[in-house]
């Protein structure tokens, strides 16, 4: 019997290898209960060309008290700055991985914003 964990993690292998398979960079997205955290990785899968989190100092003070991290507000915040820094990195076009989470929520509100700033996929 599979735990939740395990079961995310092998939804998110055949996404992995359809992207695989297109030779473009990918926008990854990870979500634990507390922050949301997006990353640009190559199409070759060896190198993190962008990344931003609600970790991140600036985006704490952006984003108000402690625990907001985990929020939609916070994760359209996020999906702003990882396509601002993407396209400052010479990136345009990516394939959005959502890690094998279900798009809703806070997964969504990155990649609709990511989309809104420029990020085509």
């Amino acid at each position: 019997m599979l735990n939740k964990k395990e079961r995310r993690i092998r939804r998110s292998r055949s996404t992995r290898g359809r992207i695989a398979g297109q030779r473009v960079a990918r926008l990854t997205v990870f979500r634990s209960n507390l922050h949301i955290y997006a990353s640009i990785i190559s199409s070759d899968g060896n190198r993190v060309l962008a990344s931003a989190s609600t970790v991140e100092a600036e985006v704490r003070k952006e984003i108000g008290a402690v625990g907001r991290g985990a929020n939609v507000g916070a994760a359209e915040l996020i999906g702003k700055r990882i396509a601002q820094r993407a396209t400052a990195a010479g990136v345009e076009k990516v394939a959005f991985d959502r890690a094998g989470y279900a798009y809703h929520g806070r997964v969504k509100a990155v990649a609709e914003a990511a989309r809104a700033a420029g990020l085509q996929f």
